[in-house]
């Protein structure tokens, strides 16, 4: 299973989900659906956004953990 941690260096880097998603470029709707684990995939570009606005990697957001 998938574990994403988005809320956590969220919360580290003290940046609310409408500003996080205005500087990635995505509608709050979708960043909440990658916030809550119910996105079935995510574009490399915005992972990749997520993590230059974050400073932070892939493996800080995503976690792996077997069930």
């Amino acid at each position: 299973m998938i574990v994403v941690n988005l809320d956590v260096m969220m919360a580290r880097r003290k940046i609310s989900s409408g500003e996080l998603a205005e500087r990635i470029g995505i509608t709050q709707a979708n960043l909440s659906v990658l916030k809550t684990g119910k996105a079935k995939a995510v574009r490399f570009s915005t992972l990749e956004a997520i993590c230059k606005v974050l400073d932070c990697q892939p493996g800080d957001i995503l976690e792996y953990q077997e069930v």
